[in-house]
């Protein structure tokens, strides 16, 4: 039922979290008032964010915490994503992701695994933990990336995020791991999904290049991507079609929406 001809009313934005609304405990300024006023406009919001450092209901508490007027069922993350695969195939999880994670994944039976999920998990990424990963990649279990991102902005400066451990995995074993987080198409369509509008009838905010923006055009939407977090001079050149707009922070790109597409 998706057209693509022509631009149609601009029904849903969606809005990277970390980076882009907030680093670690502090708010990107202005951030909370723009949202509230995007609120306002006849448009349907979701957040969606590779985040697997944090469960949804930590994540959830961090953000009001902030005063960020948000509800848990607005909150699409990797690890939902990941969690629904595993489900989906049955598998039993070797699980690479930090301790305040897990509770995502409560129910899923991760005895005798034999699969490996790998996350950001700064605790696990030792070579003992990744040594028994890769022998169990070897002996024939699925490789699952929740999200492959080079790095990631913490209030100390830029830090490495899971993409280098899953690539040296997948270089020791000679094998592609499966990645369910952005820049994925289907992640951004399962985010679209319950909100009954089409790629070319979303906006995506973030300030990631490629997994946010990129992702979010090659998905069919558009995307903006934001001086703030990880965001360093020249990315927007490091994409193909270049972002829609960049921009300052999330307050200008609400601006933008507000004065432009709707």
């Amino acid at each position: 039922t998706c057209s693509m001809a022509g631009r149609r009313a601009l029904k849903a934005v969606l809005i990277d979290l970390s980076g882009t609304l907030h680093v670690e405990d502090t708010a990107v300024p202005g951030a909370q008032d723009a949202l509230d006023r995007l609120r306002r406009a006849s448009v349907a919001v979701k957040f969606v964010t590779n985040t697997t450092k944090e469960s949804k209901r930590n994540l959830l508490e961090r953000l009001q915490r902030l005063n960020f007027d948000l509800q848990e069922k607005e909150i699409f993350t990797s690890l939902s994503a990941a969690r629904s695969l595993l489900e989906q195939k049955q598998h039993k999880p070797l699980l690479l992701v930090e301790d305040s994670a897990l509770e995502d994944f409560t129910g899923i039976d991760t005895s005798e695994p034999n699969a490996v999920v790998i996350g950001l998990a700064p605790d696990h990424f030792n070579y003992q933990t990744l040594n028994k990963a890769f022998r169990m990649i070897l002996d024939g279990a699925p490789l699952i990336a929740i999200h492959k991102a080079r790095y990631y902005k913490r209030k100390d400066g830029l830090a490495l995020g899971p993409g280098p451990f899953v690539t040296g995995l997948e270089y020791a074993t000679d094998c592609k791991a499966t990645v369910v987080g952005k820049p994925e198409k289907t992640f951004f369509t399962q985010a679209l999904s319950d909100l009954g509008c089409c790629p070319n009838e979303a906006i995506m905010i973030g300030d990631d290049a490629r997994d946010d923006v990129g992702g979010a055009q090659n998905a069919g939407m558009l995307g903006i991507l934001v001086r703030t977090g990880k965001y360093r001079d020249g990315d927007e050149r490091k994409i193909d079609p270049p972002p829609y707009l960049t921009c300052d922070s999330f307050p200008d790109a609400v601006e933008h929406i507000l004065q432009n597409l709707l």
